[in-house]
This record gives C-alpha cells, structure tokens and sequence, in this order.
C-alpha cells in the first residue's frame, strides 16, 4: 500500500498546474491580498480584526477544493477509460487501494498547502496560527476527506474523463462560491453564510478554530455524514472499466 502512495505522490508532483493551484495558490493568493493596505488594516466591521485574518478559512477552502474536486475525479476517471483499473483487477493488488491511495495522497498535500500557508500567515503578516489547532486539524481532516469522497461520487457516476471534468467543476465552483472564494463571506447574506457553514469542507468551522473557538459539532457532525454516505455509495456504485 506504501508503494502505491509513494507512486501516486511522485505522479501527483509531475502535474505542476495541479500542484501550483491546490498547493502555492492559496499561498500567493494570500500574498496578493496583504499586499492591498486597506486589507491588512483593523476594521470595526471584522471585529477589529483585518480582512486578511478572516479569509484564511477560505484559502483552505481553495486549497482543498482543488484536491478534492478537481484533481481526484479527474485523475480517478481517467485511469479507468485508460484501462488501468481493470489491469490492476487482474493483479494481486485490488484497484480500491488505488482509489484509497489517492485520497491520503490528498490528505498529504492538503497538509502541505496549509503548512504553507500558516507559516506565510505567522512569518509575513503576523496572523496567528489556528488558537483551536484540535479542532482545526479535525475539521481539516474531515473536510478533506468529504471533498474526496464528493470527488469520488464523481468519478464513479460519471461515464468518461470529460463528464467527470464538467460534473466536477459544478460541485467545485458551488463550494467555491459558499466558502467565500468568489465573494467575501462576510458579504453574503446570512442564509448563504448558513449554509456554506454546513457543507464540506467546513468553512465556518476553519474560520472559527483558526480564530479560537471551538467547532461547531453540527458542523463537524455533516462533514462525517457527508464523508460517510458519498464515500459509501462511491463504493458501491464504482465502475472499474
């Protein structure tokens, strides 16, 4: 199983599109936006904290968005048009590990871009780091892996690599637009807020751990429930050629 996870890191790394968006981007991202003066100053209307501070939940949305909704679906569809999920069915090694291989190479590099990213925050801008980090690090593993089983849902229903490309993207763009990456969350009406709070990988919970307080367990309670029923019927719907 080892193996399998060190081959799909290192070809994981020869994508440097998929490697600079879901690792280097919520990074230079977060550069850009502290680089705006107005970004980086104490504002009444975040609770004397800067806009730079409360967006940090949504870099790891980005980042994790990335991995979970583009690159595994994708990945996972292609492999099997490609014919290499039904020649792994023929060796001693069962094609789930592949599958299952993929998502702790998710998990990784989800790892990496929030390391990344928190030392940028600490380093660059003075941003502390997550004042709740068990309840940050349980909503990070948590949210990555419902993105990933979402990622997988995709890829199990859908026909080719193209399908699984277009299905993907609506579901990226969706969580994308509730996690504040389009719009500031704070911009959003409260129903919308609501309910980007509840859906993967837990915007509202990344916020509140990084700025203190403990998660929400509703909001933890979905990311599971998500995690459990889409990698459960991922599973039992998945087609290996």
């Amino acid at each position: 199983m080892l193996k399998i996870v060190r081959i799909e890191w290192k070809l994981f790394l020869r994508e440097p599109v998929m490697v600079a968006f879901a690792i280097a981007f919520p990074t230079v991202l977060l550069l850009v936006l502290g680089a705006i003066p107005a970004l980086r100053t104490p504002d009444p209307e975040f609770g004397d904290l800067r806009f730079i501070d409360h967006y940090v939940g949504t870099l790891v949305v980005i980042s994790f968005a990335f991995l979970g909704l583009n690159k595994l679906p994708q990945t996972v569809a292609t492999y099997r048009e490609k014919g290499v999920l039904r020649r792994f069915s023929t060796t001693p090694v069962h094609p789930a590990k592949l599958l299952v291989a993929q998502v702790v190479v998710n998990v990784a590099a989800g790892a990496v871009s929030v390391v990344l990213l928190m030392a940028v925050c600490k380093l660059v801008f003075g941003i502390d780091l997550p004042r709740h980090p068990l309840g940050f690090l349980v909503t990070c593993l948590l949210g990555m892996l419902s993105l990933s089983a979402l990622g997988l849902l995709v890829a199990a229903w859908a026909p080719n690599a193209r399908a699984a490309g277009g299905w993907a993207t609506v579901v990226f763009m969706l969580i994308m637009f509730f996690g504040g990456a389009y719009l500031p969350r704070m911009l959003l009406p409260d129903l919308l807020n609501t309910i980007g709070d509840h859906l993967p990988p837990g915007v509202g919970a990344l916020q509140a751990s990084w700025l203190g307080a403990a998660p929400d367990p509703v909001h933890l309670g979905v990311l599971t429930l998500v995690t459990l029923v889409a990698g459960t019927v991922a599973a039992k719907s998945f087609r290996w050629e």
